[in-house]
């Protein structure tokens, strides 16, 4: 990978967006808050918990129209976002073993989080990110997401759902490319990272293939640290590695 600019990420000055407060998400705001200095950064979360952090509904238009006005009010120049809100399962959602365990239901609430929510994340923020100097807007996707790397079949929906981000974010790319040349659109796959999403299907804690949310952080921060606006619209495992659509 080339470096993602010519100004080291600790010179980077503006303002930095994290969206979603699981795991991933609170240790990429601390490790940030280390390896950006110059970067303010901000969280975005369904129900905020600090009086500086943000409220952010993906699903919600008008909650979307809030974060734009605010982004283009107060955030700019907004130089990196990183979105890592996903959904895995919940009340109603869990990843389906076999075809008859898929249902509408399911596949409507995967999209709305994985597919939809990043993609219009992307339209609310535009205005924001600036077109003199390099930036990032990242979002997590997953290796179950890789149409060419699936050999196991099943979970359906989040697969699916993946799949559709990563193609709604590569086309982002190719139009980013002309209109903020500088910015450099990715999807990232973070390993397995023991966080509430994937508590119930990863292998138990001792595993040396589970990464802590800190670990995971700094792990996608390297990724970003070395990519440019000439590898807009990848698809990255946590250790720089390129993944198959």
């Amino acid at each position: 990978m080339s470096v993602a600019s010519s100004e080291p990420w600790p010179q980077w000055r503006g303002h930095a967006l994290v969206v979603g407060g699981g795991g991933i998400g609170m240790a990429l705001v601390e490790a940030l808050g280390l390896r950006a200095p110059g970067l303010k950064v901000h969280l975005a979360r369904r129900h905020p918990q600090q009086s500086d952090e943000l409220a952010l509904d993906l699903g919600d238009d008008a909650s979307l129209e809030q974060l734009a006005q605010l982004a283009s009010a107060r955030l700019q120049p907004l130089r990196l976002v990183i979105n890592t809100a996903g959904l895995l399962h919940g009340p109603t959602l869990q990843p389906e073993k076999r075809l008859s365990a898929v249902t509408r239901l399911q596949l409507e609430q995967s999209f709305a989080v994985n597919a939809f929510g990043p993609i219009l994340l992307a339209r609310a923020l535009e205005l924001a990110l600036p077109r003199d100097q390099a930036s990032h807007f990242a979002s997590l996707s997953a290796r179950v997401g890789s149409i060419g790397d699936n050999q196991l079949g099943g979970w359906y929906a989040y697969r699916a759902a993946k799949a559709a981000q990563n193609q709604l974010l590569r086309t982002l790319a190719v139009e980013w490319a002309r209109r903020l040349p500088q910015c450099c659109v990715s999807l990232l796959h973070p390993g397995t990272t023991a966080t509430a999403l994937s508590a119930p299907y990863r292998r138990p804690e001792a595993s040396p293939d589970l990464f802590s949310p800190e670990r995971a952080a700094h792990h996608l921060i390297d990724v970003l640290a070395g990519l440019s606006a000439a590898q807009s619209g990848g698809f990255w495992a946590w250790d720089g590695q390129p993944i198959p659509w």
